[in-house]
């Protein structure tokens, strides 16, 4: 799935409901496959990606691309929108 047009959220920052950042802030850029070009599953050796698929074993989520890219502090991180 490709993303057409921005996430809702995209330029705003946004507390974490979910996930492993829950209750830091998170400041949305967009859907990753925006940014990225496609899918987070084909993103072979990114760091963010990496992360991202690790973080998902303990904080199951849909293996969708439903999944925004963004900063928690300095550091980019992928997150699932059911985490916003």
């Amino acid at each position: 799935m490709s993303h057409a047009v921005a996430h809702a959220l995209a330029g705003q920052t946004v507390v974490l409901n979910d996930g492993p950042y829950a209750g830091q802030e998170f400041r949305v850029e967009d859907y990753w496959d925006r940014i990225g070009g496609g899918s987070w599953m084909d993103a072979a050796g990114n760091p963010a990606c990496l992360k991202y698929a690790m973080s998902t074993l303990e904080y199951p989520v849909p293996m969708d691309d439903e999944v925004v890219y963004g900063k928690v502090g300095p550091f980019g991180n992928l997150m699932h929108v059911s985490w916003l």
